[in-house]
């Protein structure tokens, strides 16, 4: 475990990276909030059953150093946690002074409820699929409900695959996923009707091989545009000359001529409102996803770059259209949990 310090642990040139985008990124957002600014650094720890790279823990590790470089809070935290280890380490987090506690607890739900029963001065939130319950008062729960910008990608999508088929390879077939995929293929049909697509799991949140073996596979079975919800997608893609679209980050800039584009989760405005509710004392039993939807600054499609001029203006214009709707909220996107499957 790592121990609390104003720097943080000792960070890899990458993560140093991330936490001066992060910088930026809470500037985004609105800086940091003047009554936080007044009061002590909150002490924020973060779990993490992947390494902190990973597409989905990478955002909020982003948020958490951005809050950290801003004086809004001392930040330390621990990566690869097995989930047999999840409450222990949630335990000593808490034994150890932290304010709140933030993670992932997808796998151990029952486990970390009763822990944080057993620390009612601390405040978790903990991304979940389970909605918040008042009989864990101190337990907010979140997801990344960034299916607004999921389908957003989707238009684009369905306009740059010639095939008309679509290769998905996701983690778990868990809501968190689900909905993002159905958004995703609800925006193809938008651009292309007809389009088909082939949906595979691979069982895992980080085995970028066999997520890349998966999608060679759709490839072969004539996919000739891939939707990356894992690492490892977007390598098949670039090695086979398809394209792809991201997930949560944008990997344009590893990708150049492969991801088109990409569905960004931000996830600033998620723990904006959890620290001014620690520092207020007014932290409850919550659903935080809200904050990630498009309307309220928690997901964004990211730029094309390198695609710019060739994505038909049609889509494009499309984009326009329903990105403006979802904003003012004339336009929904549908929140669709169940397993998709190959059409």
């Amino acid at each position: 475990m790592t121990t609390w310090t104003r720097g943080g642990p000792g960070l890899t040139r990458r993560r140093m990276l991330m936490g001066t985008g992060g910088v930026a990124a809470l500037a985004a957002f609105g800086g940091l909030p003047t009554r936080l600014q007044a009061q002590a650094p909150v002490r924020v720890a973060g779990i993490y059953t992947v390494p902190v790279e990973q597409q989905w823990v990478s955002r909020i590790h982003l948020a958490a150093e951005a809050a950290k470089a801003a004086g809004q809070i001392e930040y330390s935290f621990t990566e690869n946690t097995a989930n047999t280890d999840y409450p222990r380490v949630m335990r000593e987090y808490a034994e150890s002074g932290a304010q709140l506690i933030v993670g992932e607890i997808f796998g151990v739900e029952q486990e970390a409820r009763e822990v944080v029963l057993d620390y009612p001065d601390t405040a978790f939130l903990l991304g979940s699929s389970f909605p918040p319950d008042p009989a864990y008062p101190n337990l907010g729960v979140f997801d990344n409900y960034i299916q607004d910008a999921s389908y957003l990608s989707g238009i684009i999508a369905g306009a740059m695959s010639e095939t008309g088929t679509i290769g998905m390879v996701g983690g778990f077939p868990i809501p968190e996923v689900n909905r993002l995929m159905h958004a995703f293929m609800a925006g193809v049909r938008e651009s292309k009707p007809e389009a088909a697509f082939q949906v595979s799991f691979i069982g895992s949140w980080f085995d970028p091989p066999k997520a890349k073996e998966t999608a060679f596979a759709m490839i072969e079975g004539g996919a000739d545009l891939l939707y990356a919800e894992r690492f490892g997608v977007s390598d098949a893609a670039q090695e086979r000359g398809v394209l792809a679209i991201g997930n949560v980050i944008d990997t344009q800039a590893d990708y150049p001529d492969t991801v088109v584009a990409s569905a960004l989760w931000h996830f600033e405005p998620t723990l904006q409102a959890a620290l001014a509710k620690v520092a207020s004392g007014s932290f409850a039993a919550e659903d935080y996803g809200i904050y990630s939807f498009m309307k309220e600054g928690g997901c964004s499609l990211a730029p094309l770059g390198r695609f710019e001029g060739k994505v038909q203006q049609a889509a494009l214009d499309l984009v326009a259209t329903r990105e403006a709707a979802i904003r003012d909220g004339s336009f929904t996107v549908e929140i669709n949990d169940t397993e998709p499957t190959s059409s």
